[in-house]
């Protein structure tokens, strides 16, 4: 090949990158907010399904957790991510789905012990959420004058101190936007809505 061949080639190369670009991969299917509130929340496996991208929810392991952390495993999953169902003590839904890093720094929280530093992990909320508060991981209910923050879908960034530098925070959030729950504790973590 000589060398005029090859810028040729080279100079092609955006252009056969753009065209095989063109379409974009395939996004596994999301539950709507239509039905995530149409799942049945009384059932903790279709529950915990609803936190997650279908795809992913389907090889998930279902756990359930009682008042004192007690995990009980409703169905074994195989692809490393972990959703547990509705809480039922929250007055919307918030089923959640999480990694490995995810489930270790839920289980820190859980536990008042310190998360893992800088070890990123990922949650899914597809079927939304809602928190006593934005500012205390350990509230459990709304200061008074004060109403549960309800969040949309959103997914989350958990374990990364790093991941929060530029994002809002404080008392009263817009979920619209992404934002910082529980800014100036360990258990800081992005929230950012999806639709």
């Amino acid at each position: 090949m000589t060398l005029r061949s090859c810028q040729i080639l080279i100079a092609a190369l955006p252009l056969a990158l753009v065209a095989c670009s063109e379409k974009a991969p395939e996004e596994p299917p999301t539950a709507t907010a239509e039905e995530a509130a149409s799942v049945d929340h009384t059932d903790p496996i279709a529950s915990a399904m609803a936190a997650a991208p279908a795809a992913l929810a389907q090889g998930a392991t279902i756990v359930t957790m009682d008042e004192s952390g007690a995990m009980t495993t409703l169905r074994q999953g195989n692809n490393g991510y972990t959703c547990m169902p509705d809480n039922p003590v929250t007055p919307g839904p918030d089923p959640m789905c999480m990694d490995a890093n995810a489930m270790e720094w839920a289980m820190a929280w859980i536990g008042h012990k310190p998360p893992p530093a800088e070890t990123p992990g990922f949650m899914y909320m597809l079927a939304g959420g809602t928190d006593a508060s934005n500012t205390d991981p350990y509230a459990t209910g709304p200061a008074e004058g004060q109403d549960w923050i309800k969040t949309g879908a959103h997914v989350m960034i958990v374990g990364s101190e790093k991941a929060l530098k530029g994002y809002p925070s404080g008392t009263n959030p817009d979920t619209a936007l992404p934002y910082v729950m529980w800014a100036g504790t360990p258990y800081a973590h992005l929230m950012i809505p999806v639709d």
